[in-house]
């Protein structure tokens, strides 16, 4: 097969959970224990990371690989869903995986496939840990899917675990309460291993973590409490920001430059600060100098897209893959301190998702252009349009977001501001992305 047959026979053969939600979902470790079994379990053969949350895991994920591949380490990442390409799943410092080894591999597992009949997430986990132990990597980065404790990726035994935020999102998969779903969340924890917790949100949540961290023996850290990352100031397209430990009190850092400019990532800062501090203490060779320039340019090293990021100026064109409530809470809040003019909204959502809370969040005082992404969850957008207006926002429908976009800018002044967003999906059918 060629590798686009290769890819469409992943999508037809296999049930995928952006395509089609619910029926796709498939917890469990069993079935990706197999597959990797059958590949002579390659997730054994290098250190990993394991990351997981509900918002901020993915950059945390890149962040971690910068900050390890600028301190001279091979590294491998795998992350999920991919804006434009599948390959953007599975990267090796910051390359994406080859079309050659997905066809290989897609080629060598197909009795495998056939046998064990994995979901698409299954098998790109396998696919994932195959890959790195061929490239020779000397860590993997490996960020949760949905949950953890019966994610795919749940099958190893990493160096570190990270747990990022933790809010209200796929309920009807991990639990109705952020007890629950900090209880998923906490599935990563393993025996001995060290656990670093981005920010101590309420005693819900953290009484949940820190009792399976204890049950597991599991040395924990609340980042939150040892670090405090303090926004100062944007200069040159960078977040300047100082880092404090708030047990010494003494400045960590000062005048940090991050690429990653979205006002969330001052959270995951804190806690990639407190990971690469416990990775440092297990022996890894980190230097504030491969920080600093890790930090600065995680977008160049790792590929990382559509986190808050900047399209275009005059008007400036803001696009963000926040996609519940949590998110687009503090994404929105920025975006109201940036625009000058008119906010405009270009917004789009899956269809299976309640989204009245995420709705109520919009400003009425704004202009919007409802569209829809190209994909079989989507959520029409004259539906989105009827919805939107039951919380008095007013706008006009788009087949997809680039039309939307475009309409947007053609009615836009130099200082207006049109927000990109409600959906990854959305995010990833930018074309000037």
């Amino acid at each position: 097969m060629t590798y686009q047959e290769t890819i469409g026979y992943l999508y037809d053969r296999l049930p995928v959970f952006q395509n089609i939600g619910a029926r796709a979902f498939k917890p469990g470790l069993h079935t990706t224990r197999e597959l990797c079994k059958a590949l002579g379990d390659p997730q054994d053969k290098y250190p990993t990371i394991h990351v997981a949350g509900t918002n901020g895991k993915g950059s945390t994920s890149h962040m971690l690989a910068a900050i390890l591949q600028e301190s001279g380490y091979r590294v491998g990442l795998y992350t999920s869903p991919h804006l434009k390409d599948f390959r953007e799943r599975i990267r090796v410092n910051g390359a994406c995986v080859s079309e050659e080894f997905i066809v290989d591999f897609v080629n060598d597992q197909k009795s495998n496939i056939d046998r064990l009949s994995p979901s698409f997430f299954e098998v790109t986990v396998a696919m994932a840990f195959s890959y790195f132990e061929q490239a020779g990597v000397d860590v993997a980065v490996i960020e949760v899917g949905m949950g953890g404790r019966l994610d795919s990726t749940n099958i190893i035994t990493p160096e570190l675990s990270v747990i990022t935020n933790i809010s209200f999102d796929h309920m009807q998969f991990l639990g109705d309460t952020l007890g629950k779903i900090a209880g998923e969340k906490a599935g990563i924890i393993k025996s001995d291993v060290p656990v670093v917790v981005s920010e101590y949100q309420n005693a819900e949540i953290g009484d949940v973590i820190t009792a399976a961290a204890q049950v597991a023996g599991a040395p924990l850290t609340f980042a939150s409490d040892v670090y405090e990352v303090s926004f100062m100031t944007l200069a040159e397209g960078k977040m300047l920001v100082d880092v404090k430990n708030k047990i010494s009190g003494t400045v960590v850092s000062n005048g940090l430059a991050a690429d990653l400019t979205g006002a969330y990532q001052l959270k995951n800062i804190t806690g990639v600060w407190a990971a690469k501090e416990v990775l440092i203490a297990k022996g890894w060779k980190i230097t504030d100098d491969s920080v600093r320039r890790a930090l600065q340019s995680v977008s160049a090293i790792t590929g990382l897209k559509g986190r808050w990021q900047q399209l275009r100026q005059n008007p400036d064109v803001y696009c963000d893959t926040a996609h519940n409530t949590a998110g687009l809470t503090i994404t929105l809040a920025q975006f109201d301190t940036v625009c000058k003019g008119t906010k405009r909204f270009v917004v789009g959502f899956v269809g299976d998702k309640d989204i009245s809370t995420m709705l109520s969040l919009f400003p009425k005082d704004a202009e919007y252009y409802f569209c829809e992404p190209s994909n079989m969850r989507a959520l029409k957008a004259e539906e989105l349009r009827l919805k939107a207006l039951e919380h008095g926002l007013i706008g006009k429908t788009f087949g997809n977001v680039n039309e939307a976009l475009e309409e947007a800018i053609g009615d836009s002044a130099p200082m207006d501001a049109i927000y990109v967003g409600g959906s990854t999906f959305v995010v990833a059918d930018i074309e000037s992305l």
